[in-house]
């Protein structure tokens, strides 16, 4: 070691480069020795000329390295100070703002231009952890709901609540198999589905108390291959419910039951505290839309009805849009849904679940939703739900609904939510 010592201080000493440096102590010399070894047995460029009569290398100069593709993307980029504009940006104009994106698709030779699905139609993927612990339960109880079988964009947002008791989901009674073919929606269909679960009224009512829900939404497939269209299996599972839950609002969304105003009126007395009937779309596109067995005016029969059999009741209906309907049409619908006594409207786009379905006719802007939500809350309707996402149960509408129905109840209207809350949580906005 002190052989290798003194040969590195002769060799410090020595050279030109390192004789002016300072004293180095012992362990520095060390280090230094492997710098300086690894210098000598490198390539050297001009800049620091290093010259070795033991070195064999040839001193050349290495050639400059071209810029990368990615460098020249980089370089040709927005800027920093594009990052840092201090908000100060002009808005969009709608028609920028709104304007929908095409692309070429399919094998050379063959492509077709499809448009792409506009930003605000767009969801997370759902995989929150209480996301995950409803659909364990309602596995385990053998319950179906309408937020997977009608893939609804919402199920992330509905299901994905900070608990249980904050997450909504539309129980779908009577199976996953319906009797009719709408071509809009995706639920399994057939001619003789399953028979009836005795035991599903009890389950859905455990499960549902289980939970502590305030209010509940329950829907069902047609069962036409029924004598009652399954509105007796609907109205145990309403009674069931409020023995378990007396205090739990329930909504049901059902069918039409062929038109039988007395399978309506046994719906109506169930117990339930909001009947949903859906119309889907507006008249003149009814017999396109919908199975041929379903009729906007039989559709508008059962939600005056319902009204007629108890007034109290607060009637509820959907309809979809983009799917070629006019102004004016969409003007009849409203009326006529008014003058069937209807208390609550939702407007929500259409969206084709798969290529054998119908297709999207338009893509309507969420400014045209603002615009049919105030023309019905302005021709009398109680409460009016209307965006692109929005569909018949949609949690921001039901919790309005809920504060009428506590109103009407005698409780605390402190305690309830307002329309100008609710509509602040349609619009992304924390309730306060």
């Amino acid at each position: 070691m002190a052989a290798s010592a003194n040969r590195l201080r002769t060799l410090y000493s020595a050279h030109p480069s390192l004789s002016s440096l300072p004293s180095l102590p012992a362990c520095a010399i060390s280090t230094l020795h492997l710098v300086t070894s690894r210098s000598y047995a490198t390539t050297t460029t001009p800049e620091n000329p290093v010259s070795s009569p033991t070195s064999t290398t040839t001193n050349t100069t290495a050639p400059k390295r071209r810029a990368t593709t990615f460098k020249d993307k980089l370089n040709a980029g927005p800027s920093f100070s594009d990052f840092v504009s201090g908000g100060n940006e002009p808005p969009l104009d709608p028609a920028e703002a709104y304007a929908l994106k095409t692309a070429l698709v399919g094998p050379p030779g063959k492509k077709k231009e499809i448009t792409r699905l506009p930003s605000w139609l767009k969801t997370p993927i759902p995989d929150s952890k209480n996301y995950k612990k409803i659909k364990n339960d309602l596995r385990g109880l053998n319950l179906h709901t309408v937020c997977e079988e009608a893939r609804c964009p919402n199920i992330s947002d509905c299901w994905g609540g900070s608990s249980k008791s904050a997450a909504t989901a539309t129980i779908m009674l009577m199976g996953d198999t319906c009797t009719r073919g709408c071509r809009f929606c995706s639920v399994k269909t057939s001619r003789k589905p399953p028979p009836l679960d005795p035991h599903e009224p009890e389950n859905t009512a455990e499960a549902l108390s289980r939970w502590g829900l305030g209010y509940v939404v329950l829907t069902a497939v047609d069962r036409d291959d029924l004598a009652d269209g399954g509105a007796r299996h609907f109205a145990e599972t309403v009674m069931k419910i409020k023995q378990k839950a007396p205090n739990m609002l329930v909504e049901c969304l059902t069918g039409d039951y062929a038109g039988d105003v007395e399978m309506v009126a046994l719906m109506a007395k169930s117990g339930l505290d909001v009947y949903a009937h859906n119309v889907e779309t507006v008249e003149e596109l009814t017999p396109f839309v919908r199975d041929r067995r379903a009729s906007f005016q039989q559709s508008l029969r059962v939600l005056k009805a319902a009204k007629e059999t108890r007034p109290e009741l607060i009637t509820k209906t959907s309809i979809m849009l983009g799917l070629g309907e006019t102004e004016a049409q969409l003007w009849d619908t409203l009326k006529q849904l008014r003058g069937a006594g209807v208390d609550v409207v939702t407007f929500g786009q259409y969206m084709r679940p798969t290529k054998r379905h119908m297709a999207v006719h338009e893509y309507v802007t969420p400014d045209v939703f603002e615009m049919w939500r105030q023309r019905a809350l302005e021709m009398g309707f109680l409460y009016c739900a209307s965006g692109p996402l929005v569909r018949s149960s949609y949690k921001a509408g039901e919790a309005f609904i809920e504060n009428v129905l506590k109103k009407r109840r005698g409780g605390s209207g402190a305690e309830t939510t307002s329309r100008e809350d609710v509509e602040r949580l349609i619009a992304g906005e924390a309730t306060q």
